[in-house]
């Protein structure tokens, strides 16, 4: 798993041809929308498990979407956002897992939940796998539905089942 000069370079490059297109990070993205300070991180150190179609040797930390606490206004929200400049902000098994933590927590405390949504839709390598991951998120979507504000931004080519939550 070294290299780390390299990815450092091709995460720059990335992020640099997002900043080109006039869209924001996924973090700048929840800089943005939350009180300045407020953002507590989850999930940062979650990684994919795909060990299938080259994914053995690569690493995403976080997993392409980066989840939290913060405020807005002084209140509580939940909130995702995902990374596009890691494999297109596709959603894995663990990238949804972190949604879906994100939602029981919005739902256990009564706050809304706030999607920046930026992906590819399912992540290929992963099939089924990522599909379940789908499954999982609509089902919270379903299941909170009328009992916490859900709110889903598009900001960019979203595809598949990322059109949805």
């Amino acid at each position: 798993r070294g290299g780390g000069g390299a990815m450092a370079a091709a995460v720059a490059a990335r992020a640099a041809r997002q900043h080109a297109a006039g869209k924001l990070l996924a973090r700048e993205r929840l800089a943005a929308l939350l009180d300045p300070g407020s953002f507590v991180e989850a999930g940062a150190h979650v990684e994919h498990r795909c060990r299938d179609f080259g994914m053995e040797g690569k690493r995403l930390p976080g997993d392409g979407v980066v989840t939290g606490s913060g405020t807005v206004w002084g209140r509580p929200v939940m909130a995702f956002s995902q990374d596009f400049t890691a494999m297109g902000g596709s959603l894995s098994e663990m990238h949804a897992a972190k949604i879906c933590r994100v939602l029981d927590r919005a739902v256990e405390v009564g706050c809304p939940v706030v999607g920046l949504c930026d992906s590819g839709g399912a992540r290929i390598q992963e099939g089924v796998m990522a599909l379940a991951g789908y499954a999982e998120v609509f089902y919270r979507n379903v299941a909170a539905s009328g009992v916490i504000p859900q709110l889903s931004v598009i900001l960019g080519p979203c595809a598949g089942g990322a059109v949805y939550s």
